[in-house]
């Protein structure tokens, strides 16, 4: 994993989560907040952005995390990317991405792979190009 290219991280603030279960499960948001760095965007989350964690009742967990970034790209451009990111520990997390800047649209549609680790805020998501299979 680390030898394939960081595209962005991710520091993310986590704040109070919201819960609900029921027979199915369980569902918690998370607002949350932050910045992102790397070699081609240095930026902020901005707006509303939660992580969805839905919990069944057989043990299953899949989160889906969806949020806006504001900064500026590689070549000084304002721009925004938006980023969702499906999946769990056991399939892995997949993040897909759209932007406007001219310099990050190559990023679109590329297969793309996360990791997330705690920190004491929250968590940081590094996102990097998928390797070949």
């Amino acid at each position: 994993m680390d030898n394939q290219l960081l595209l962005l991280e991710i520091n993310v603030v986590c704040e109070s989560p919201l819960t609900v279960s029921g027979k199915a499960g369980e569902v918690v948001m998370i607002p949350f907040s932050g910045d992102a760095s790397g070699p081609f965007f240095t930026g902020k989350i901005t707006g509303p952005a939660v992580d969805t964690q839905k919990i069944g009742k057989d043990g299953s967990f899949r989160l889906s995390a969806r949020y806006m970034l504001e900064g500026v790209d590689s070549a000084g451009n304002a721009c925004r990317v938006f980023i969702e990111n499906q999946g769990n520990e056991a399939e892995g997390f997949c993040p897909w991405l759209v932007t406007d800047s001219p310099v990050l649209q190559q990023w679109e549609g590329k297969k793309l792979t996360a990791t997330i680790g705690g920190t004491p805020q929250g968590v940081l998501v590094r996102i990097r190009e998928a390797g070949e299979p």
